[in-house]
């Protein structure tokens, strides 16, 4: 008898146990918490990706392709009889909404199929869009209908966001130089096929290893790098070794100058600076900044001066206790070198606040990710997550996630496909694409936009689900910011939805949630131990939260320096001096940190290519997110009446609103340049 009293004791003891530990997660964080669950079809036919019919196999990309060849000629034609029954607009904005839904479909599939065939078709059919696009840019008629339409008014009459969206397609055709000479115009498309190619072969070689002699190093820093022979690889900047000199050896090597990727930085340089002419801009950052937020390149000069003027002093002081940490660890001590900054912040973050991926990711599960921002968009714009079952065909991927987004009285407002995990083959890095953008149809009804955010964390293992670093959580944060930003533009027109807009504004809304991702109020409220489910302690929240102000300024000084420099290559030509020549003597005014001779860290910077004369867009950017967090979310991150503000003031607008207006709008009459410095809140 009491045997069995004391197994039934431990069995009720058992139960407790178990009862204790049963899920209280959400069914968003369940499905999350563990791969997707695709489910078998035997007699449901594939949908085709996306749920598009033609793409049931590889081979609908040049059905697709055809179709987008004949509507885009309907669609010029229409625009082109004097009989037409539709706005201008409204017939440009078809034919954009045509193009980017095959262009920016197959640009997506070209890069994340794992299948050649796929890739391969869709690459086709980016060159056919891209074909169209040549033609259309090249349209001598078209544009003029168009300018007559925008510049004297249409056969309808046109509201201001006609006429904005009107004036932006016009622009787009001018900066093709449409208004030009035959000879100039053939110029600037020779000009274009050039920019391109070179673009292509300067990115290349940004990542291209560097081999070296053995010899070469010290005999003490040679295993740390991989070796065959006699030679040893240098693929990056090993900035996580623990080892002074071979931090540095890895700078020298690495950042070497390369002649070839040199000729191609300035002939890409060169080929800009003549198409901005021929276009009639006095340089090429003058043609990119047109429309944007800061849209001249004088403005932005003075932004980045004061801003590194304010900078320079905290800056100096962040490399200076780098420097003391680095006499504390050596026993030799040299300078601080660009290459032990990345180093002593990452040190300094797991001594000081003891702040590491071991410690923190057991808090930070995908589940609990997406149930966090689950609240707060349900919070602040009353909107949810709903896992949703995936079709037969849909994805390209087993590991892909279907979000449908739900707002309380407006209903579906989108889909999100989430290609999180981390596979063979795919793309390394973390962002978002746009497959399909949102416009209001004929019939009144909207068409809803579809949007892919891609990652790459941890895959589950049978005992854990994916575990983020705290730094994996800040990207997952910022991609959804960009998500969101196209699921709550409500635009009439397709080619201003959501991020679709100037690329100083684009990066406001995903750098906003970034703030959110960093305060302990909105952490703790879903960053809960995946096995016990207990919420991370107070003093964990506060070690994590501080770590995330360290080093600010040195880091913001970095990014300073890099948008002067973009501006500077893209202003006046020629340049006073070669690239490198440029590039130290402007270290001096803008870095604190001098410049390592025989290094050329510009032909590694990719970001020249991809953000031609708008990088500063980034520190911009910044400077509007942390003035929207503090004048709206700061005292209370989960405010609806403010959520909503900043949704119907500038989410939903997209690119619809010069972003100018929306920023001054939105603002009222608050000045915002003293929060252009991000500081710690």
């Amino acid at each position: 008898m009491y045997k069995k009293r004391l197994i039934l004791h431990r069995i009720c003891r058992l139960s407790a146990i178990l009862k204790s530990n049963v899920s209280i997660w959400s069914p968003l964080a369940e499905a999350f918490n563990a791969r997707p669950m695709q489910k078998f079809h035997f007699r449901r036919q594939d949908v085709g990706l996306f749920g598009v019919p033609e793409l049931t196999t590889h081979e609908g990309f040049y059905t697709l392709k055809d179709k987008c060849i004949a509507n885009t000629d309907n669609l010029i034609n229409e625009a082109l009889n004097r009989s037409r029954c539709r706005k201008m607009v409204e017939i440009f904005d078809e034919m954009s909404d045509s193009l980017c839904q095959v262009a920016d479909l197959a640009e997506f599939i070209r890069l994340a199929h794992p299948e050649v065939k796929y890739s391969h078709a869709a690459e086709v059919a980016c060159c056919a869009v891209s074909g169209i696009v040549e033609k259309l840019n090249t349209n001598v008629n078209l544009y003029k209908a168009l300018k007559h339409s925008v510049k004297n008014g249409d056969i309808k009459p046109t509201t201001d966001m006609d006429k904005h969206v009107g004036e932006l397609f016009l622009f787009d055709f001018e900066q093709c130089g449409i208004h030009l000479s035959e000879a100039e115009r053939n110029r600037v498309v020779t000009l274009n096929d050039t920019i391109l190619n070179l673009g292509q072969q300067f990115v290349a070689g940004t990542s291209s290893p560097r081999v070296v002699n053995k010899s070469l190093l010290p005999s003490n820093v040679r295993d740390v790098f991989v070796s065959d022979g006699d030679q040893i690889l240098v693929s990056g900047l090993y900035t996580d070794l623990s080892n002074s000199m071979a931090r540095e050896m890895a700078y020298r090597i690495f950042l070497h100058p390369d002649p070839n990727q040199d000729i191609i930085l300035n002939e890409l340089l060169k080929a800009r600076d003549e198409l901005a002419k021929i276009c009639g801009f006095s340089t090429y950052a003058d043609r990119a900044l047109r429309g944007a937020t800061v849209d001249d390149p004088n403005k932005v000069k003075i932004f980045l001066h004061k801003l590194s003027q304010d900078i320079w002093d905290k800056a100096k002081a962040d490399f200076d206790c780098m420097e003391n940490m680095k006499k504390l660890e050596s026993s030799t001590f040299t300078p601080l070198g660009s290459w032990d900054v990345p180093y002593f912040t990452q040190k300094a973050k797991k001594d000081w606040f003891r702040v590491s991926s071991k410690e923190y990711s057991p808090y930070f599960s995908l589940g609990a990710c997406m149930d966090g921002l689950n609240m707060l968009f349900q919070s602040l714009y009353g909107i949810q997550l709903n896992n949703t079952d995936v079709a037969a065909g849909e994805v390209w991927n087993s590991d892909v996630y279907k979000l449908s987004v739900i707002h309380e009285n407006e209903g579906l407002l989108g889909y999100i496909y989430c290609d999180f995990y981390e596979r063979s083959g795919k793309p390394n890095q973390d962002c978002h694409f746009t497959i399909r953008g949102g416009r209001r149809l004929p019939d009144g009804s909207y068409q809803v936009p579809i949007v892919v955010l891609m990652l790459n964390l941890p895959i589950p293992r049978w005992s854990s689900p994916s575990l983020l670093s705290p730094s994996m959580v800040d990207n997952l944060f910022h991609e959804m910011g960009h998500a969101m930003h196209s699921m709550l533009a409500r635009t009439q027109y397709q080619h201003v939805t959501g991020t679709r807009c100037s690329t100083d504004f684009a990066e406001v809304p995903s750098v906003l949630m970034e703030y959110f991702a960093s305060d302990h109020r909105v952490l703790r409220k879903f960053a809960k131990h995946f096995q016990t489910k207990q919420p991370m302690s107070e003093e964990m929240l506060q070690r994590l939260c501080a770590s995330k102000h360290l080093f600010t300024a040195s880091e913001t000084q970095l990014q300073i320096f890099y948008a002067v420099i973009d501006q500077v290559y893209h202003g006046r030509h020629p340049l006073q001096g070669t690239t490198t020549e440029v590039l130290a003597e402007t270290q001096k005014s803008y870095y604190c940190l001098p410049y390592v001779p025989n290094t050329a860290w510009q032909l590694r910077f990719s970001h020249l290519v991809g953000y031609g004369a708008k990088y500063y867009s980034y520190l911009v950017s910044r400077a509007l997110a942390y003035s929207i967090w503090q004048t709206y979310f700061q005292s209370d991150p989960f405010s609806r009446e403010k959520g909503e503000k900043y949704r119907h003031e500038c989410l939903a607008h997209g690119g619809g609103k010069n972003p100018k207006d929306l920023v001054t709008g939105f603002f009222r009459s608050r000045t915002h340049t003293r929060y252009f410095m991000p500081v710690p809140y």
